[in-house]
């Protein structure tokens, strides 16, 4: 829960059952990993086409008991000196 906290306010990947991903501005969550995103596009694989449809859907919130990854967004490199 503590990676989730520090991803308040940042991008987020959701991987939901049925092939279907979530990504969108994590703006908080709950004990039962409910998710409120905003400014989300729900991206949906077709595995006949093989393509990737992306559909805007601005705010969302995803219920806990059908997300199986949240992905947080990836750490910043740090500068050598």
């Amino acid at each position: 829960m503590e990676i989730l906290s520090k991803s308040i306010d940042a991008q987020v990947l959701v991987e939901l059952k049925g092939r279907r991903k979530v990504k969108g501005r994590l703006q908080g969550y709950d004990q039962h990993l409910n998710l409120l995103l905003e400014d989300a596009e729900e991206l949906v694989f077709d595995p006949e086409t093989e393509q990737e449809t992306i559909t805007q859907i601005n705010t969302v919130i995803v219920r806990g008991d059908n997300v199986v990854i949240v992905s947080p967004p990836p750490k910043r490199a740090k500068k050598k000196e």
